[in-house]
């Protein structure tokens, strides 16, 4: 009884109980942020100097290269929260974890986006009712295994293709991995999706504009925040360090690891860096390849924004450590040592 009379007495006055407060959003405050660059430029530009060399460029880099593909996402995202009943999600995925999990994985093959996309796709499967650990199965697997990553990589690795199916391998056991262990240890209070306006079954053109306008302005903040601290690490780390780490396999495949979480690139180009590191041996180049679409710097700060903090500093370290695990042994099987 206390808790309500307490309600009652926070309502508003009579009158004003329709009438809302106006506060800025994303869009709003992406607006101010872009017209004060423009007014102030000359001291911006004074000021960029501190900067590493490069730095703009690769931020700019990875905004423009991610963000397709979030957009890719969100309106997925908006379809399953507008056209697709809840109903579909309980007939189409197993009940049992044990089968939910690694089918949600296997589903990743059919969204051709990046890791930036796949993240608002997971929050809205979960608000359509799909377990947790299934969704992060299909958040980890679909821009590991996906047609245009596979064929990206085959092209990058014209002269090792069994990288393809390595890749492949080591993608989909990840995701299934991952989401093995939070189905069993992982907590609800851990996981803290994005509270939103109810929406219900095939509610049409209205509620999918709301939920992409929703989406794309929660993770875009995000993805903002992660380019800029990859720009940051990236510039910041020597390319003469690659050339030490290459004599020790165990180093180079940390020194990989590192580098996917750091450099945060999009899955559907890091093929090509990765094949590019003439001195590192194949398996870190896996582990690399591994790691870098399943987590980053970027992920991070878009999986913190989406699921809560306490869901992402639990999140990153076990997908990195499976990551790096599950590439290191799909290396040594499929190459054959420590080459």
């Amino acid at each position: 009884m206390t808790s309500v009379h307490q309600d009652r007495d926070t309502e508003p006055p009579a009158g004003t109980a329709h009438r809302r407060r106006w506060r800025p959003g994303s869009l709003e405050i992406l607006g101010l942020v872009l017209l004060l660059a423009l007014l102030l430029r000359d001291p911006l530009q004074r000021w960029s100097k501190v900067l590493p060399s490069g730095w703009s460029t690769v931020f700019v880099a990875i905004c423009v290269q991610a963000t397709p593909f979030l957009v890719l996402g969100v309106l997925v995202s908006g379809v399953i929260a507008a056209f697709v009943p809840a109903r579909f999600f309980t007939a189409v995925l197993p009940r049992r974890a044990a089968l939910a999990v690694p089918v949600a994985g296997v589903c990743g093959i059919a969204l051709p986006g990046c890791e930036c996309g796949s993240v608002p796709i997971a929050d809205r499967l979960m608000d359509r009712g799909v377990r947790p650990s299934a969704a992060l199965a299909f958040l980890l697997s679909a821009p590991a295994i996906n047609p245009v990553v596979l064929v990206a990589t085959a092209v990058a690795f014209t002269a090792e293709p069994r990288m393809v199916w390595a890749r492949l391998v080591a993608g989909l056991a990840t995701a299934v991995v991952v989401g093995g262990v939070w189905e069993r240890l992982g907590r609800p209070e851990w996981l803290r999706p994005r509270v939103r306006r109810p929406v219900g079954d095939a509610q049409g053109w209205p509620a999918f504009v709301d939920a992409v306008r929703g989406d794309f302005t929660q993770a875009a903040g995000f993805l903002v925040i992660g380019a800029a601290a990859a720009a940051t690490l990236q510039t910041v780390v020597p390319r003469a360090f690659m050339e030490h780490v290459g004599g020790s396999v165990v180093l180079s495949i940390l020194a990989m690891a590192v580098l996917a979480f750091v450099l945060a690139l999009c899955s559907e180009s890091d093929a090509f860096v990765a094949a590019s590191f003439a001195t590192i041996p194949v398996v870190g180049k896996l582990v690399f390849l591994t790691v870098g679409p399943a987590v980053d710097v970027k992920l991070v700060a878009m999986q913190s924004g989406t699921f809560g903090r306490r869901f992402a500093v639990r999140f990153a370290p076990l997908t990195f450590v499976v990551a790096v695990v599950v590439g290191t042994v799909t290396g040594l099987l499929f190459f054959g040592g420590w080459r």
